[in-house]
């Protein structure tokens, strides 16, 4: 099947993934004139949890709090961590490996009462 620039062809996919993580696939599509592989990743993200950390310091006192981060895919994850509120400092980058869990050590560090 050959199309022009303005025609479109559909290939529905479906993908059922057991974990979250990123998931790699190729696919092969053959004509008598024509060989064209498509490579996709798809990136898969558990359910979506929300938590609260309430921190309980006295002004000018740091307290950490180690968030556990836990890899269940199929590769090492690079992670980049941005904070935002005043009094918070963490590591902007950490890595996890493939099954391994991690702690990112947040801190909160309050500059005056709050």
């Amino acid at each position: 099947l050959f199309l022009d620039g303005n025609d479109a062809a559909e290939l529905p996919i479906k993908f059922i993934p057991q974990y979250g993580g990123h998931y790699h696939c190729q696919i092969l599509l053959k004509s008598s004139c024509d060989v064209r592989v498509y490579e996709i990743e798809c990136v898969v993200n558990t359910d979506h949890a929300e938590a609260e950390l309430e921190f309980l310091t006295p002004a000018y006192q740091a307290v950490i709090q180690d968030i556990p981060i836990n890899n269940m895919s199929n590769q090492d994850w690079k992670l980049q961590a941005i904070l935002e509120g005043e009094g918070f400092y963490g590591p902007t980058l950490i890595n996890v490996g493939l099954g391994e869990t991690a702690l990112y050590p947040l801190m909160f560090k309050p500059t005056a009462e709050c």
